[in-house]
C-alpha cells in the first residue's frame, strides 16, 4: 500500500505545503516552500468524485446511477466541492 499525501496538518489542521521533491531516476534533490496544487488540497474523496464526473463526460445521472444516489443528492455533492474549490481558489 502506497502511503497518501497529508494535506493537512495533523496538529492543527492547517493547510501543509511542499518543501522537497527529489527525482527517482538520478536523486536529485529540490527543496524550497511550494503550495500544493488546487486539486490536492481538497479530500481524496472529492478528489475521486472529480475524476468519475470527468469520466462519465459530465453527466451527473450516470454518475447517480453508478454511485446508486439520487440525482439531487450528486448535484448537491458536485455544488458542495465546487464551492469548496472556489474558497481555496480566494485563499491562494
Amino acid at each position: 500500500m502506497q502511503p497518501k499525501l497529508p494535506i493537512q496538518c495533523p496538529s492543527c489542521e492547517s493547510s501543509l505545503s511542499v518543501s522537497q521533491l527529489t527525482c527517482n531516476h538520478c536523486a536529485t534533490v529540490v527543496s524550497g516552500n511550494y503550495v500544493l496544487p488546487l486539486l490536492l488540497q481538497i479530500t481524496e474523496e472529492e478528489q475521486n468524485f472529480i475524476l468519475q464526473f470527468f469520466m462519465t463526460s459530465g453527466s451527473l445521472k450516470e454518475m447517480a446511477s453508478l454511485m446508486g444516489n439520487s440525482y439531487p443528492t450528486v448535484r448537491n455533492k458536485l455544488d458542495d466541492i465546487i464551492q469548496k474549490v472556489n474558497l481555496l481558489k480566494q485563499k491562494s
